[in-house]
């Protein structure tokens, strides 16, 4: 345990290596999934982790490319695991846990592809508490990836969804059901009954939610805790 938290209890250390977990391979990625991390503290950490055999590092079209090791993927389990703890014992969000780019960059990377119609879908979120410039959101999706845009795309839009971002925060966390959330008001949707019907299974739960076993079993509890 000693030698593991030598290497493993740095500031960010941990954080820099879920967003490895998460697929983020390059630089610019990794501040993203970290904005609260300065640029020289990122390349500290991230030379550490490789002089450790936990990340490596090599060139593609001249630039860095930053991958786990065997040993490093097998921080897994730790790290989802401390995201369930937290999850289980620290449910509390406080306004400083409230980022939309966060938010949206998470959503992006596990949104089920898989799940939506074939083709491009677009779904338009709108945040009535966030300031205008970064309350409205477009997720694109094709057969093939997903992609989140601050800026209009430019495409038709299948569902407007208008909610807060502290209850899609709870969406994502699966503090909330999309079924409970639409029911209650706390989300509103715009578009054909079948497209809203399927937000939940569009979006899906996060990767830690899932692993807690979220949603909620008791959505009419969850709803009334977020109007409180």
């Amino acid at each position: 345990m000693a030698k593991a938290m030598e290497i493993l209890d740095e500031r960010w250390t941990m954080l820099v290596i879920r967003e490895l977990l998460m697929g983020s391979r390059h630089f610019n990625e990794l501040r993203r999934g970290v904005p609260r991390m300065s640029p020289a503290l990122l390349s500290k950490r991230l030379r550490a982790l490789e002089r450790h055999g936990i990340v490596t590092r090599r060139l593609e079209a001249q630039r860095s490319i930053y991958e786990l090791t065997p040993c490093g993927a097998d921080l897994f389990g730790i790290v989802n695991g401390l995201g369930v703890w937290a999850l289980t014992w620290f449910p509390e969000l406080g306004d400083d846990d409230l980022d939309p780019h966060l938010l949206m960059f998470d959503m992006r990377r596990t949104i089920p592809v898989q799940a939506w119609p074939s083709g491009r879908t677009v779904v338009e979120i709108r945040f009535t508490d966030v300031e205008p410039r970064n309350g409205r959101w477009w997720v694109v999706v094709t057969d093939e990836n997903a992609d989140i845009c601050s800026d209009d795309p430019g495409h038709p839009v299948a569902v407007v969804v208008t909610t807060t971002l502290r209850t899609m925060t709870s969406l994502w966390r699966g503090d909330l059901s999309w079924t409970a959330a639409l029911r209650s008001g706390l989300v509103a949707a715009e578009g054909a009954s079948g497209h809203r019907r399927c937000l939940g299974a569009w979006f899906g739960y996060s990767q830690v939610a899932q692993s807690a076993g979220r949603p909620s079993t008791d959505p009419v509890r969850s709803a009334a805790a977020l109007r409180a």
